[in-house]
């Protein structure tokens, strides 16, 4: 049974998603980054980034445990051991990465901005609300227009760029996003979230979910804590 690090954000549920699709067995360890769980030795083992989610598979490819961090890392991984939702020939397996690494180095990152200095960042900084918003704007735009081609982010099929980049998209409202805006991807965004194992995935931890409200989680996730040596 494969073990997830993991907490209820947008990087934790792509793999809590991956895993109810292929069907396979899991058990999650919450690991609360608001309290600071993230730092401890034991999760900085497995993931020496500090961040969710990260797995550990006792039945790795060579029969001994396989650890991993970083989320796309992760559903590369839980793709070729499942055989599902990555392409095996060359052509689609290249369309389907670069779709996954758009994600990882643009949705990820920018909309994750757009989220800070929207909601968490203690002073409300006019020049980063407009950047970002505009980048997240943009980013929509780019899915929008692709989806306009195809079914799904990458063709005619559901894969792993499309685990990938739904749950980020999940809180259009907080990114200063209109969903109507981009048709076609509010048609792709309602058709995967109607998935059964979607639906299952995005509530893995759901009930742990809290506001960050008080200063101690502000602290530990956003100042001096995050840029402690360890």
């Amino acid at each position: 049974m494969i073990e997830v690090y993991s907490w209820p954000t947008p990087n934790g549920h792509k793999v809590h998603i991956m895993l109810e699709e292929c069907r396979l067995p899991y058990r999650v360890i919450p690991v609360d980054i608001g309290a600071g769980e993230q730092f401890e030795s034991r999760f900085l083992g497995i993931s020496p980034n500090n961040k969710i989610p990260a797995i550990i598979d006792p039945d790795g490819p060579d029969g001994r445990p396989m650890a991993l961090f970083e989320s796309g890392a992760i559903l590369l991984y839980l793709a070729g051991k499942a055989g599902q939702f990555l392409p095996a020939d060359t052509r689609g397996r290249y369309e389907v990465l670069q779709w996954l690494m758009f994600q990882m180095g643009g949705v990820g990152p920018m909309l994750g901005q757009a989220h800070h200095f929207r909601i968490y960042a203690p002073e409300k900084i006019e020049y980063a609300i407009d950047r970002y918003t505009n980048e997240a704007k943009r980013l929509y735009g780019v899915i929008d227009r692709q989806l306009a081609h195809g079914k799904y982010i990458a063709g005619s099929t559901y894969t792993i760029a499309d685990i990938a980049i739904f749950p980020w998209l999940r809180s259009w409202k907080n990114q200063g996003v209109e969903l109507s805006d981009y048709p076609h991807l509010k048609g792709w965004f309602d058709e995967i979230a109607a998935r059964p194992a979607v639906k299952l995935g995005v509530e893995v931890l759901a009930d742990r979910r809290r506001p960050l409200v008080d200063d101690k989680a502000r602290e530990t996730l956003f100042g001096s804590t995050q840029y402690q040596r360890r």
